[in-house]
């Protein structure tokens, strides 16, 4: 498991993506891949048996996960784990018979999860189960613990399921491994530990990561009912007490991590605009609201923008709201390629679209918007027996003392109907 390290590694941007799925049940099989490829569309490649799996191995560098039963024809419980487990893949067992002592000498043999596949909700399970471990991939996990033995069991167990492990012995460790690494959604943190203990790094964790970008885990073999309470009081999310069985590790990282992501969408919802997926109306107006006091007090040039899509109606009354949709999901996309990092951008609403830019003013913001309606002058869509060309008109005013936000919104907005009188296609921020 890697240390720590103050610049992590990004995450790979071609993650293997293919699912092995070996089973003799063609019913099963038809449901389980259709289901796989058609919600979270990853592709399956199905075997009914070990020869046509190990050619499919064979064939192929890019597996993710197999997904597989135990009756074969041409191999027994032994072979089938052997044969996946040998070439490191990760591995869930689907069988149709409930068998104790067999489950638990493969689970001791590190596959993800044995899985009752006659049950009812258990395609539902596997498909939620893939859909989990695929995307854990992009997770990285921090374990907090004094004990080697107890970190690096953690860490195992969370490697299993595909996190990224980081580990720290000590409060002041972990600290620095979260402020280093934005991908660190999830923190197991123990409470005996020397210095700081578990509940006070609860506490200082959270002041740098709010709950809605980070899950803590508190975890101690302390037999003190008041433990619990002073854990989630501090911030922690959740609580296990050691020693913890896998399959209870496993349900708390992933219920924690579920919810991380459930807030994430619901923030998308209320912030991002449906069809662009840039910000929204609203959303940028919260961020401008802090940002222009913020760069006025400290003197820094700040510009407000305001662009709009030229002869959008046209293009909807011709071509269909369908093509309108396009151009204006080519416009945002031209917008946020153009954007630095500290830019704020936003569909403001029908065909117009917002700028907020810190440290632009005179001729640098002129080019940097002329750059910009020339990016989308080049934009071509296909459309019946030709390409539609776009174009975009640009208004632009710098932030003086006294303005408001809605001064400068006012002051942009006019530029721009400058922009769009004075024959479109035109950056005005002066005048």
């Amino acid at each position: 498991m890697p240390a720590i390290a103050p610049n992590p590694p990004s995450p790979s941007p071609s993650l293997p993506q293919r699912v092995l799925l070996v089973e003799n049940s063609r019913a099963f099989v038809q449901a389980v891949a259709q289901a796989i490829e058609q919600q979270l569309e990853l592709p399956v490649t199905v075997a009914s048996t070990l020869a046509e799996a190990r050619a499919a191995l064979a064939a192929h560098d890019d597996w993710f996960l197999v997904l597989t039963g135990l009756v074969l024809a041409d191999g027994d419980h032994e072979a089938v784990v052997d044969c996946f487990l040998g070439r490191e893949l990760p591995t869930v067992v689907v069988s149709g018979v409930y068998d104790e002592e067999l489950r638990e000498r493969l689970l001791r043999r590190q596959i993800i999860d044995f899985v009752l596949k006659n049950t009812p909700g258990s395609l539902d399970y596997i498909v939620w189960l893939v859909q989990r471990l695929e995307r854990n991939r992009r997770i990285s996990a921090l374990v907090v613990d004094d004990s080697p033995s107890a970190r690096a069991h953690a860490g195992l167990l969370l490697e299993l399921f595909g996190y990224r492990v980081v580990q720290a012995p000590d409060g002041d460790r972990a600290l620095a491994a979260v402020e280093a690494d934005p991908t660190i959604r999830l923190a197991i943190v123990d409470q005996e530990m020397p210095g700081m203990q578990g509940i006070e790094l609860t506490r200082r964790l959270r002041a740098l990561r709010a709950r809605d970008r980070m899950a803590v885990i508190g975890v101690s073999g302390r037999d003190d009912p008041g433990l619990v309470a002073r854990f989630l009081k501090n911030g922690a999310n959740d609580f296990l007490r050691k020693p913890y069985s896998r399959e209870e590790f496993f349900c708390r990282v992933s219920q924690n991590v579920d919810q991380l992501e459930l807030i994430g969408s619901l923030q998308d919802l209320a912030t991002r605009d449906f069809l662009t997926g840039l910000p929204n109306r609203r959303h940028f107006l919260d961020q401008a609201e802090r940002l222009v006091p913020r760069m006025r007090d400290v003197r820094q040039p700040l510009a407000m923008v305001m662009l709009d899509l030229d002869h959008f109606k046209h293009v909807n009354d011709t071509w269909g709201h369908e093509t309108g949709d396009r151009a204006l999901r080519a416009v945002a996309s031209a917008i946020s390629a153009h954007a630095r990092p500290q830019d704020h951008i936003a569909r403001f609403g029908g065909e117009e679209f917002c700028m907020l830019l810190p440290g632009l003013e005179g001729q640098a913001l002129h080019d940097h918007l002329e750059d910009l309606r020339l990016r989308v002058e080049d934009l071509r869509l296909p459309v019946e027996h030709g390409e539609l060309r776009l174009s975009v008109s640009i208004g632009a005013c710098n932030a003086r003392i006294g303005d408001t936000l809605h001064s400068l919104l006012a002051e942009a907005d006019r530029r721009l109907y400058l922009a769009k009188a004075g024959g479109r296609n035109r950056v005005v921020d002066a005048g």
